[in-house]
Formats: C-alpha cells, structure tokens, sequence
C-alpha cells in the first residue's frame, strides 16, 4: 500500500520546459568577450527575477548517497537533520538553498564530486531519487562513417578551443545566480548562434529556469530523416568557487569552459563540413550543475515527460587537464555499459588515444541527471578521479594553469564530432 501511494505521488510530479526566443544579440567577437551588452541583456533577466538575499533561505530537497553521507561525518549538519525519505542506497533531506555552496564545496574537497547530490525545488521530485531508475533501452551501436569522420577530425582546432575557454573564463564567474553568470550564458548563446547562422536546420534557444536567473543554452540541429529521434551533447556552463562569499573569482576555465569549448569546436566543424544528421541533435550548456545538477535535472526531467526518444547522451565536463597516463577516461558508474564500450571503440577507431575507466559515484555530474530517467548517457572524463585537477572551485582554475594550451580538451572535441557523426546517422 506505500508503495502505491508513493507511486501516485511520483507520477502526479508536474514539471514542465520550455524554450524561449533568442533575442537580438550580437556581440563582437573579434574584440573578445562584450560583457556590457550582455551585462543589459542578463540585467533584463535578473529584473524578472527579483532575488532578495533572504530568498536563498528557500527550501530545496536534495538526495545524497548513503556512502557519501557516512563519509561527510560532521562536516555538513546532517547530523541534526532526519532524513525524509530513504531508499536502498540514498536518503532525502531538506535544507536551505542558501547551503547548496557549502555543501557542494565539501563534496569537492573530500569527494571530488561536482555536485555529487541532486537538487530539487519538491518533495515529490526528490522522492524519485530513492528507487532505481528506469533500465534505459538497448542502443544500436555501429561505426561506419570513417568517410565522413575523418576528414572533419582534419578540421579540429586546438587554437579555436583555447579561444572560447579565455573567453568565458574572463568573466569574474559564472555563478548560477550572479549578473555574470546570467550575462555569459546570454554571450554564449549569442556566440552559437553566429556559428549556425547559415544553417537553416539549426536553431539556437534559452531554458528558462523558474528557480534562479541562470539560463541554459540549447542548439538544436533537426534531424534530416527521423527528427522525433535525439541525440544530447551536453556539458554545464556554471562555475563556483568556495562558499560564504557573495562575489567569487571563479573563472572556471577547466570546470568547465573546456567542456563547453570543445562541445562549441565540434559544432564548428559539424558547420563547415556541412554535415547534416539523419536524427535531432541537441547541444546543451547546462545552468546550475555546481549546486545540485540543477539545470540537466530539470531539462532531462521534461525530455522523460514528454517522450523524447533519446538515443544517447554523452557530458563533457572538465576535459583540459592530463592528470593521468590515459588520455580519455570514461566513468564507469551511473551510465550505460554499452556505450561507454561505444566510444571506447570510436576512440581506437578514430585516434590515437590511449583510454580507461574509472568511477565518481552518485550524482558527479550532469550524466547521472540523463541515468536518473532511464536514458542511455555517458561522461568522457580528463583523469582517473583522485587525479583530476585539484584547482577546479577556485580562482586558481585558469587556461595558465593547465599550461595555457587545449591539448588534452582537444581530444574530446575530436571524440564529440565522431560522436555526433556515428549517433546522427
């Protein structure tokens, strides 16, 4: 009888998504990163939004690993807390918005996780978390493209990835509530939209978020033969650093303006190769990864809702520093056995690169959003966890840290495009 109950609950969730219009904005891009026009454009946003201080204290409802709640001791109060609802392996709390910093910057100090919780704005959302997902269904793996691969990995530039990692690493932040973190978004909006301009197939939008002012950024490129069919490159496009400050140095460079980069070089290519897929591919800059996945959550909530036939998901998120003897390694945990073994094969196909395997546990990244809902996902990796890069959530993570090149970001921009090709067909 709970169990009824608890599944009338979970299916009475209401969500919702939505897009809205790009608006006019067209920054100049030869002169580097225009904050000022899109400082206006984000001001806009944050005059909607209205955020007091004193909202923060909001209640969000998060769901941890019962593994990390035994290894986080006292450092984060859950000690005083009851948990809400628990399952097998993770448990339900509630606690205020305005502690989301705090705890996402204990799971990276003692977990290098980032987020390593999920985030919601409801109970009944939460509640979710503490059954098992959905079995995601049986891909269709094949590589049988090298005509079309190869010639667009020739096009790869490590120079134009470096670009776009100085640009949106110039910016103070790219806080998920800040005036620069709504305004970068906005510029990398503008920014995607002038690499696609000529293409008629692809379109260019803003998700609203109705919880913070942060929006993420959504390219879709429509499928020539069955468009009903997707394919999602994703990567989050916050940064964070610390917690108890109202304005941080957070420049995010490797976490994670290289995954973001390398995702916007294979869009480059995708362009001029003129490539066009059979299925719908969807680039995705997520909002609001650093405090709880909070942006891929809700976007691949309302992809489950509505019945989206994904047929695979892969994130990038860190992707710039070579902290260990493999060059891609791919997370082993919370995605799907068969893809991972997918790219494995279209990295051996396709380069040179030497790969491997590794963990990060519950909820590391914006993956575990697309695992959650039963949706075959993937995360390529830059190292070994435990030897990725240790200046990630600090004003230390700059491009001049990682040696001032993209060579190891460059890697996954080249195993996105043979991604993109291999899935789009």
């Amino acid at each position: 009888m709970v169990y009824k109950k608890f599944l009338k609950v979970f299916f009475s969730v209401s969500l919702f998504f939505f897009t809205q219009p790009l608006p006019a904005f067209n920054p100049d891009f030869d002169r580097g990163v225009d904050i000022r026009s899109a400082v206006e454009e984000s001001r806009k946003i944050e005059s909607e939004f209205a955020y007091a201080e004193d909202e923060r204290e909001n209640p969000v409802w998060i769901s941890v690993s019962d593994t990390d709640l035994a290894g986080l001791g006292n450092e984060f109060d859950f000690t005083s807390r009851q948990p809400l609802a628990h399952g097998n392996t993770v448990s339900v709390f509630k606690v205020k918005e305005s502690e989301l910093d705090e705890l996402s910057d204990i799971m990276n100090r003692r977990f290098h996780k980032s987020a390593g919780f999920f985030a919601h704005t409801s109970f009944e959302s939460a509640l979710k978390d503490i059954i098992a997902p959905p079995a995601a269904m049986a891909g269709a793996f094949t590589i049988d493209r090298p005509d079309v691969v190869k010639p667009m990995l020739q096009m790869v530039s490590e120079e134009n990835i470096s670009d776009i990692i100085t640009k949106l690493s110039a910016y103070k932040n790219r806080y998920y509530r800040s005036e620069t973190g709504v305004s970068s978004a906005r510029w990398l909006a503008g920014y995607w939209k002038e690499l696609v301009k000529d293409r008629a197939d692809v379109s260019v939008a803003l998700h609203r978020h109705a919880s913070w002012p942060q929006e993420s950024v959504i390219l879709t490129v429509k499928g020539s033969a069955n468009p009903e069919q997707v394919a999602v490159l994703g990567g989050h496009f916050d940064s964070i650093a610390g917690w108890g400050s109202s304005d941080p140095v957070a420049p995010g460079a490797d976490d994670n303006a290289s995954g973001i980069a390398a995702l916007t070089e294979a869009i480059r290519v995708m362009v001029k190769a003129g490539y066009k897929p059979k299925i719908t591919l969807k680039f995705i800059a997520y909002a609001a990864e650093e405090v709880g996945l909070r942006g891929s959550r809700e976007i691949a909530d309302a992809f489950k809702k509505e019945g989206v036939a994904v047929q695979g998901v892969i994130q990038l998120d860190m992707a710039n520093y070579k902290g260990s003897a493999d060059d891609i390694y791919l997370i082993a945990d919370h995605t799907n056995a068969a893809q991972n073994a997918f790219l494995g094969k279209l990295i051996e196909t396709y380069t040179n690169y030497r790969w491997g395997e590794t963990k990060c546990g519950y909820a590391c990244s914006d993956h575990a959003s697309w695992t959650a809902n039963g949706f075959i996902a993937s995360f390529p990796f830059e190292a070994k966890m435990g030897e990725d890069n240790p200046n990630i959530h600090s004003a230390k993570d700059t491009l001049a840290q990682t040696g001032g090149h993209s060579k190891h970001a460059f890697k996954f921009a080249n195993l996105a495009v043979a991604y993109l090709v291999e899935m789009g067909k």
